[in-house]
Order: structure tokens, then C-alpha cells, then sequence
């Protein structure tokens, strides 16, 4: 039987092998970089409530702006562009301070254009604003 030297054992001993850390190191972080997104995701949210009660709107005073998918607005049933729609907006705020705006989108309308359509009534100073929206049916 041979024997090792002492010398040769220690040797081999000082030697570490970083490979399988570095391989280590690399799936954590894929790890890491997976689950970080579905953590934000799945955040549970309580919307907070009020104890006052909106002061009841009248009807006369609420105006209706329509969108449709091919970017029509209508403004009490008449087509406009934004930049007169939100001119007409801010005479009609200017005439009446407390007007109210109820938007109704179509279903399939991009979001951008609706964002849009919400900041031109911002622009106008308008507050009261409602989205119109109708319940799906099961």
C-alpha cells in the first residue's frame, strides 16, 4: 500500500473549489429576480372609507361627455374635438361651479384615450367627475 504524504494532503486542502458557489449564487438570484415581481402583484388592498356623505347632486346640473372606440366624443350628444370640448367645459364651469361630469367610455376604448379625455375635464377645473359603467350580467 502507498502512502500520501502529509505534504500533498495539505496542499489540496487550500485549494477551494468557488464553481458550485458561483452556481449557487447565480440561482438565488434568479430566484430572487422571479418571485420579487409576483410579490408587488399580489398586494392586498383595503380602500379606505369615509364617514361623511356626499352632498346629493342635482340633475340638471349633470352634463354627459360619450367616447367611443374610434375616439368620437360627444358632448350632450354633439361630436367635438378635446381642445373645443375642454373650452366649452370651462365656460360651462365658469357659468356654474358646481357642474358635474359623467364620462361614458366604450368598452373596448384604449385607456390612454380615456386619461386623456379626464384631463381635459381637470383642465377645465371641473371636480365632480363619474365614470359610467354598467354590470356584468352572470
Amino acid at each position: 500500500m502507498r502512502r500520501y504524504s502529509q505534504r500533498q494532503s495539505l496542499s489540496t486542502l487550500s485549494e477551494i473549489n468557488v464553481t458550485p458557489l458561483l452556481d449557487l449564487a447565480f440561482v438565488l438570484l434568479i430566484i430572487f429576480m422571479i418571485t420579487t415581481p409576483l410579490l408587488e402583484s399580489t398586494m392586498n388592498l383595503v380602500i379606505p372609507s369615509s364617514g361623511a356623505k356626499n352632498p346629493p347632486i342635482n340633475r340638471s346640473q349633470v352634463q354627459t361627455i360619450s367616447i367611443d372606440r374610434t375616439d368620437t366624443i360627444r358632448f350632450n350628444n354633439q361630436v367635438l374635438d378635446l381642445a373645443t370640448l375642454t373650452a366649452r367645459l370651462m365656460e360651462l364651469r365658469a357659468a356654474n361651479p358646481d357642474v358635474a361630469i359623467v364620462i361614458r367610455p366604450d368598452r373596448e376604448l384604449p385607456v390612454q384615450k380615456l386619461i386623456g379625455l379626464m384631463d381635459a375635464v381637470q383642465r377645465a377645473g371641473i371636480t365632480k367627475v363619474g365614470i359610467a359603467t354598467r354590470a356584468e350580467s352572470k
